[in-house]
C-alpha cells in the first residue's frame, strides 16, 4: 500500500513539472497576436419613443374581452308548433325504420283514396295521406302511381328545425333507374 502511495505521488510531481513557464508564455502570446486586430464597438440604444397617456373609460366602452362580444351571434331558436313533435304522439310503425329501407311496392285505390303499399322488412303495410313514416318525422302529403311524396322535419345546426321534402319512388322505377 505504502508503494502504491509513493508511485502515485511520484506521478503528481511529473505532472506538475510537465507544466511550465513556456505553455503559458505560448498561450499568452497567442492572445496578444489575437487581441491586435479587435477592438469593441457597441451599437448605441435606439432612443426611446414616449405615446401618450390614454385614459380608458370602462363605464362608456364595452369590455374588451368579454365572451359575449368575442362569440359568434347564434339566431334565434326556429320554433315549429308541429304536431309530429309531441312526444305524447303515439307512433306509427314505419317511423321506426329508416326512409332508405323501405319500398313502395305498389297503389291501391279504395273508396276513392289512393292507398302507397310501403314493404318494410318482410312486411307490407297500406299507407294514406296523412300517415307517418321515417326516422325524420315524414308525413306523407301525396301518392302518385310511382312515388310517394314526404314532408320531413329535420334539426338543423342551430337547434331548430327545417321541413324538406323527399319521395319514395315505386320499386319497378327504382330498379329501371339503376
Amino acid at each position: 500500500m505504502k508503494g502504491a502511495l509513493a508511485v502515485a505521488m511520484l506521478c503528481a510531481a511529473l505532472l506538475l513539472g510537465c507544466v511550465g513557464e513556456n505553455d503559458q508564455e505560448d498561450i499568452q502570446k497567442w492572445m496578444e497576436e489575437q487581441a491586435v486586430g479587435m477592438h469593441g464597438a457597441v451599437k448605441p440604444l435606439p432612443e426611446v419613443k414616449i405615446f401618450p397617456v390614454v385614459d380608458y373609460m370602462s363605464a362608456e366602452a364595452p369590455e374588451p374581452f368579454d365572451v359575449v362580444r368575442l362569440e359568434p351571434a347564434k339566431p334565434e331558436k326556429q320554433h315549429i308548433d308541429d304536431p309530429r313533435l309531441n312526444p305524447d304522439r303515439q307512433r306509427e310503425p314505419l317511423e321506426a325504420f329508416p326512409l332508405g329501407s323501405l319500398k313502395m311496392v305498389g297503389v291501391l285505390a279504395k273508396d276513392k283514396e289512393t292507398h302507397a303499399l310501403i314493404q318494410a322488412g318482410d312486411a307490407l303495410y297500406q299507407m294514406r295521406v296523412g300517415n307517418f313514416m321515417g326516422q325524420h318525422y315524414g308525413r306523407i302529403i301525396a301518392i302518385t302511381e310511382d312515388k310517394v311524396e314526404l314532408q320531413e322535419l329535420v334539426e338543423d345546426l342551430n337547434e331548430g328545425w327545417i321541413e324538406r321534402s323527399n319521395t319514395l319512388q315505386l320499386q319497378e322505377r327504382q330498379e329501371a333507374e339503376k
